[in-house]
């Protein structure tokens, strides 16, 4: 059994004796290995960024696209923040790895220690790790970042409203704690300044590593609700408190990349960017942009599922590429060991997208299906340009909120829905009727999922009449 005792006292190599169902082999290090940095923001939708036709100015991320690669197709495990978390970090679906919905203070659900998490992976081929900003994968002393392979940690363990502060439940949480490592260096820190200081922590660790390898995770809490902004950005974007934020977001991208170029690390360091799911919809005016795609988070719609995923290495990445091939968050684990030489035996459901990112000639995506669960119910399957719903429960804002506070909010039905994704992103005409030997096909390839993940929905029939959506 892997534990956090072995890990810190005896290392990888006995790790690899302890626990041969999830061995972790590294290269030996050395200063050709390449940096691994991932910026990953909170709620933020598909259609909030410049790049993806989002009104909000970003010039920075906006720059990592033009001299990287836009993927457009880039999906997360599930469209909540820990189940989403825990399956980019490991490179194993939630439903695999047992982490559903968003974990609160204390829980007794947290990231198993058996798992092997990317800075695992890492700290075995002997790079320098470090997270700053959310965690949210368990707050008790085993269960944070480096129990599970990080050397530095400071922020916060779980959501920034998980706090005595809560719009709507304040008496369920405890005082918002601050942490550096394993202790609690602040209770409910000010919020206006997280954004800035885990960019500040970023840029020195950088500075730190030149001489080693290094992965750096930066978790911004931002913008997931209550959004906070420091003053030099307060009131500055034109558009709103939420585009404030997303300016701010930006401007730390921005820190990062100039971090690496002045370090002289541009071409030994692959930077990538995403969201750990949709924009929370319920939350009005401060809640992000799906853009063209249906819902946001909580819901098994593109809203929900599909986020911005920008990656860029000067010289290994063609500038100004764009990929329209499925891709997922779990394939960030694989990738990562690929280009620097780790290796995994770990079961994985992610692939290794590094000839997507490269642009390699004829490159497809690793993916035949794309399983889109709701904690243990499968809600729809993606193959190709189709995407087949099953009949499903979700709610949306009916209406959304406003200043800060969540809106009410309807509990709506899908029928047995098919939709094209090529000519229809936004989910409005169900194509069920008109093609049911696609249903049927689709109805097949989700029986994969349901018999090694199960299924808690109801098994129905759907070749039954279905309702059209407009």
């Amino acid at each position: 059994m892997k534990t956090v005792r072995a890990y810190r006292l005896i290392g990888w190599i006995c790790l690899a004796f302890l626990c041969p169902a999830a061995v972790v082999q590294g290269a030996p290090a050395t200063a050709a290995k390449p940096n691994i940095v991932l910026i990953l923001a909170d709620d933020l939708g598909y259609g909030d960024l410049g790049c993806y036709g989002g009104k909000i100015a970003t010039p920075n991320l906006d720059r990592m696209a033009k001299e990287g690669v836009r993927f457009t197709d880039y999906y997360v495990s599930q469209p909540v923040c820990s189940a989403s978390r825990a399956a980019l970090m490991t490179g194993r679906s939630a439903d695999r790895v047992g982490i559903f919905g968003a974990l609160p203070p204390k829980s007794k659900v947290v990231l198993n220690s058996q798992e092997v998490t990317i800075a695992e992976v890492l700290k075995g081929g002997g790079y320098t790790n470090a997270l700053y900003g959310k965690w949210h994968l368990g707050d008790s002393p085993d269960s944070l970042p480096r129990s599970q392979g990080f050397h530095d940690y400071y922020g916060l363990p779980y959501s920034n409203d998980m706090w005595p502060k809560h719009p709507v439940a304040p008496e369920k949480y405890p005082p918002l704690p601050l942490m550096e490592n394993e202790k609690v260096v602040q209770t409910m820190p000010d919020q206006t300044q997280l954004t800035k200081s885990y960019t500040e922590r970023a840029v020195k660790f950088i500075q730190n590593s030149k001489d080693r390898p290094f992965f750096l995770l930066v978790g911004h809490n931002m913008p997931h609700v209550p959004l906070f902004v420091s003053d030099k950005f307060k009131r500055k974007s034109g558009a709103g408190l939420y585009g404030d934020v997303l300016a701010e977001l930006d401007w730390s991208v921005g820190e990062i990349l100039r971090a690496v170029k002045e370090a002289g690390l541009d071409e030994k360091t692959l930077v990538m960017f995403s969201s750990d799911n949709g924009p929370w919809l319920l939350y009005g005016e401060h809640s992000g942009s799906a853009g063209p795609l249906r819902e946001g988070k909580a819901t098994a719609f593109e809203g929900g599922f599909r986020v911005p995923f920008l990656a860029r290495w000067p010289k290994k990445i063609p500038a100004g590429t764009v990929s329209r091939e499925i891709v997922t968050a779990m394939d960030i684990l694989p990738t990562v060991a690929d280009v620097t030489g780790a290796e995994v035996t770990a079961k994985l459901d992610g692939k290794n997208i590094w000839p997507l990112m490269s642009g390699a000639k004829g490159a497809k995506s690793p993916h035949d299906a794309f399983y889109y669960y709701w904690h243990r119910e499968l809600h729809a399957v993606r193959s190709g340009k189709w995407k087949l719903h099953f009949q499903h429960f979700y709610t949306r804002p009916n209406p959304g909120g406003k200043d800060g506070k969540p809106g009410n909010f309807s509990t709506e039905e899908t029928g047995v829905e098919l939709y094209d994704l090529d000519k229809d992103i936004g989910e409005k005409v169900n194509l069920a009727s008109m093609h049911p030997d696609v249903v049927k096909k689709l109805d097949g390839i989700a029986e994969k999922a349901r018999r090694e993940f199960g299924d808690s929905l109801p098994k129905r029939d759907v070749t039954e009449p279905v309702r059209t959506t407009q």
